[in-house]
């Protein structure tokens, strides 16, 4: 493939770009350097399907599941790390890495999940240090034996129950502890896939114990400069057609009663609500908010985020709130389908890419519009806003962050599944 752009052509764009957004009283160059500021974290289960690395592993249920069989899965740690450093140097800024329990590394050796230990996750945090980024984790209450009943955190079996309680409490732990040995805050987030197929006749009593349980997971207190504890909700699942316990109604009302952080998964909903339009209530009642940022197709399907309406709308609502410092990008999709990281980096970069947009817009001009009551000419502008050269700005902040501008990382992609990737 042919070089998109050199550097003199990146700067030339970039020099009409410029004087196009100060049309508009936007400075582009402030805006690129609060790019530098905006990280995502970068989810590991894209890399290997979600397979992860237990010994007794038996595949994912629970609603996940990662379709396709392209060559070149990870299936080891240091295929993951190494997997995870090339889609890295392919995407602009410094970012973060988000990892699931199931990837822990025991040494052959079978640990239940609710025994593991940061021991187990040493390898990660040495990895992370190395590369000077900050690790978010979750607990893993699905693919288990112990949640084939469809309930984890709000079962009746008090064993089961007891059993999700102290992974999650040792997750906490762990996620503490990386916060602390990298000094950074780790991002610690609670999903559980608790439901049913039908109807069922007692929705209070299980959303009564996954409140218990929640409870009792939050009486250990730890500080939030090494770990914020988030929570997240859903509409349903495959299986969990008819009730989710942990719903979004049951999420927003624990969270804010009790100081836990929300998520917004962008799946999680259904396909005709807007989770941009959520945002901004949120915000004016909690401190901040994770969001998961993934692309349902007619349902939660977690496919590779493109550059679409829906993100684009996510980040316009974050800039228009003010809020990039009080909402964090997670990423959540899998694609066994393709190259696992062209996926990485493709989606990664749309998210970046509509973060750039978001930030690029004159709101100053939208919302003097608005208030005055010309809503035709706030629509106008509206329309204008979306032609202006935001791939010329792009390129400059790929070129100030030594990435690959335009397609360009495709070769790299390419080179590195016919050295690496195919040997596996």
């Amino acid at each position: 493939m042919k070089k998109v752009k050199t550097r003199a052509e990146i700067l030339k764009g970039y020099e009409y770009a410029r004087e196009a957004y100060a049309a508009y009283g936007v400075d582009t160059d402030k805006v690129l350097e609060d790019m530098r500021k905006r990280q995502v974290s970068i989810h590991c289960w894209q890399g290997d399907d979600v397979h992860g690395f237990e010994v007794s592993a038996m595949g994912a249920s629970g609603g996940i599941l990662s379709t396709g069989d392209y060559p070149g899965r990870a299936r080891t740690g240091d295929e993951l790390r190494a997997d995870y450093e090339k889609a890295l140097s392919l995407i602009p800024g410094k970012h973060r890495i988000n990892l699931h329990a199931i990837y822990a590394e025991t040494g052959g050796e079978i640990v239940e999940r609710d025994a593991i230990k940061t021991d187990h996750f040493s390898k990660w945090i040495d990895w992370a240090k190395k590369l000077d980024v900050a690790i978010d984790f979750n607990p893993t209450c699905f693919s288990h034996p112990m949640a084939a009943s469809g309930f984890t955190l709000g079962s009746k079996d008090e064993k089961v129950r007891s059993f999700w309680i102290d992974h999650v409490k040792a997750c906490r732990k762990i996620a503490a502890d990386i916060g602390r040995e990298l000094g950074k805050t780790c991002i610690m987030n609670i999903w559980v896939p608790d439901g049913m197929k039908d109807i069922p006749s007692d929705r209070i009593g299980y959303r009564a114990l996954l409140k218990k349980s929640l409870d009792e997971i939050f009486e250990v207190k730890y500080d939030r400069k090494y770990l914020i504890d988030a929570f997240e909700s859903k509409l349903f699942g495959i299986g969990l057609e008819s009730y989710t316990a942990g719903s979004h109604e049951f999420v927003m009302s624990y969270a804010l009663k009790n100081d836990i952080t929300m998520t917004f998964d962008m799946g999680h909903f259904h396909l005709t609500e807007s989770v941009a339009d959520k945002i901004s209530s949120a915000l004016l009642f909690a401190d901040d908010l994770l969001l998961h940022v993934s692309r349902p197709v007619r349902w939660d399907s977690d496919h590779v985020v493109i550059y679409n309406d829906e993100l684009v709308a996510v980040a316009q609502e974050i800039k228009r709130c003010n809020a990039f410092d009080r909402v964090y990008y997670g990423l959540d999709f899998f694609d066994g389908s393709i190259n696992r990281i062209t996926a990485w980096v493709s989606g990664t970069r749309a998210a970046l890419k509509s973060i750039l947009f978001a930030m690029l817009e004159p709101t100053e001009l939208l919302v003097e519009e608005e208030n005055k009551g010309n809503y035709g000419n706030r629509m106008a502008l509206m329309e204008e806003f979306k032609a202006l050269p935001l791939g010329a700005v792009w390129d400059k902040y790929c070129l100030d962050m030594n990435t690959p501008a335009g397609a360009d990382w495709l070769e790299d992609v390419k080179e590195y599944e016919e050295r690496v990737l195919a040997a596996r």
